[in-house]
């Protein structure tokens, strides 16, 4: 399908989780399109240009094969920024937006930092028309500050601001890109919301692209977090209610789930979330509930992240307990580091706050993650600054097997629901670790009968 609606060029700033994987997807189905990722860290962007496609910066099943089509033909990854900006017809804003650690909103407003950078760089060198999308996930009437910024700083440039949120989840992220449950698109102007949507039609049914005004897509990203996260933290909350009366969370959420109107999904009990999102949005969302005094509906979303961590707490808190109540000195292997399966994304993992919990009881864990780094488990921990480096460093390493993480250990935790995970020989597990043998599985993945008949004292959430 030709793009009828003159996009001839493509720039995304921010080569991150976000950035990467569309741009690429938009690519190999647009390509008479030229899109160009800039991102000013020139490693990330070497990584996005290795010939090796295990060294790529996201990890994602399929990405390497989208890569392997597109880079070199029409999707280019470039430190140029400027040059990427002045050039692009259309430019996507896909750059970081963390919780704030400073001033007014502290812990729980989006630092909007980055995004207002962007705004004011491509105000500064663009001279001719363009159309922004924000991509990156923000809070309501942030496109209103962008254009205010485009419209005051720029030379006359006249400029379209589009909001159209992603709704990826890490490890599908390919498969979500392929097969949208719908594509948002929020804004004003008819010519860029069409503009956008020929880009998204040459792939995605025009009904499952759903144009809105741009506050409602804004919100809509933070909301529709909110609401996967309650339903976390919702069924975590009765896994604890299941652990006290004989229940069985598992069986609990599979009665409910056949209710056609909760549906089954996103009721899978676990030691909590994690990523870059849930605890983001819920943290931005409450913050902007206060801003306008709903202190009710603040409150309400707040809960939701308190159940999320006392999870957490109250896993480590059942690994001590069920450990004679010391772990001082005890090696604790820890399968998984990830916040969740077929990703390397380590953000809010849950993994970082139970090890965390441990450590503080003196505990030494070894970790052993198929996908994630080394060097990233320490700058986990070392971002926390309960302790020093060097601490960290004595109390915790990664290793690259995981039957080496768990030779010598009184327990394994399992925090990650690689699937690997399942198929490792337990019999030599067992055989190579302190009596006792306890396996605390934060994920229930693992074959509880299975554990059981080689002798493992197991403990699953919920049950």
């Amino acid at each position: 399908m030709t793009n009828h609606k003159g996009i001839r060029k493509i720039a995304c700033i921010g080569a991150g989780y976000v950035g990467g994987p569309t741009m690429s997807v938009i690519a190999q189905k647009n390509p008479h399109i030229q899109v160009t990722v800039v991102d000013l860290n020139a490693g990330r962007i070497d990584a996005w240009n290795d010939e090796n496609f295990d060294n790529l910066p996201v990890y994602e099943p399929g990405l390497d094969a989208v890569i392997a089509e597109a880079r070199g033909r029409n999707l280019f990854f470039s430190t140029h920024v400027e040059k990427a900006i002045m050039e692009a017809d259309m430019i996507f804003i896909s750059v970081n937006t963390p919780t704030k650690t400073y001033g007014k909103g502290k812990g729980q407003a989006a630092d909007l930092k980055f995004i207002e950078l962007c705004a004011r760089q491509i105000a500064e060198v663009a001279t001719s028309p363009k159309i922004i999308v924000e991509k990156s996930t923000i809070p309501v009437r942030t496109a209103a500050t962008i254009k205010s910024i485009l419209d005051h700083t720029g030379k006359g440039v006249p400029f379209q601001v589009l909001s159209n949120p992603e709704f990826l989840a890490e490890g599908t992220a390919i498969q979500d890109l392929y097969k949208p449950d719908r594509i948002l698109i929020g804004g004003e102007d008819p010519d860029a919301i069409a503009a956008l949507r020929s880009i998204y039609e040459a792939w995605v049914p025009s009904d499952r692209i759903i144009a809105t005004n741009l506050w409602s897509s804004e919100l809509s990203k933070l909301v529709a977090n909110a609401f996967l996260a309650q339903r976390v933290s919702s069924i975590n909350s009765i896994s604890e209610l299941c652990e006290v009366t004989g229940a069985n969370v598992d069986e609990v959420a599979q009665a409910i789930g056949r209710d056609s109107r909760i549906g089954p999904k996103f009721l899978k009990a676990s030691v909590g979330f994690g990523g870059s999102c849930f605890q983001k949005d819920l943290l931005n969302l409450v913050y902007i509930a206060r801003s306008y005094n709903l202190n009710q509906v603040a409150d309400y979303w707040e809960q939701v992240i308190k159940i999320n961590d006392h999870q957490k707490i109250r896993f480590a808190e059942k690994i001590i307990q069920t450990m004679y109540n010391t772990v001082n000195g005890k090696k604790i292997a820890f399968m998984g580091w990830a916040f969740k399966k077929d990703t390397n994304d380590t953000r809010e993992s849950a993994a970082i706050y139970v090890a965390d919990h441990l450590l503080e009881e003196r505990a030494k864990i070894e970790v052993f993650d198929p996908k994630v780094q080394e060097n990233q488990i320490y700058n986990d921990l070392n971002a926390l600054a309960t302790r020093s480096k060097e601490e960290n460093q004595k109390l915790l390493k990664a290793v690259s097997s995981p039957y080496q993480a768990c030779e010598g250990a009184h327990a394994i935790a399992l925090l990650t629901e690689w699937d690997e995970f399942i198929e490792y020989d337990w019999q030599r597990i067992k055989n190579n670790m302190r009596k006792p043998a306890f396996v605390f599985d934060g994920r229930k993945i693992l074959d509880r009968k299975k554990l059981e008949d080689l002798g493992f004292i197991y403990y699953a959430i919920g049950e």
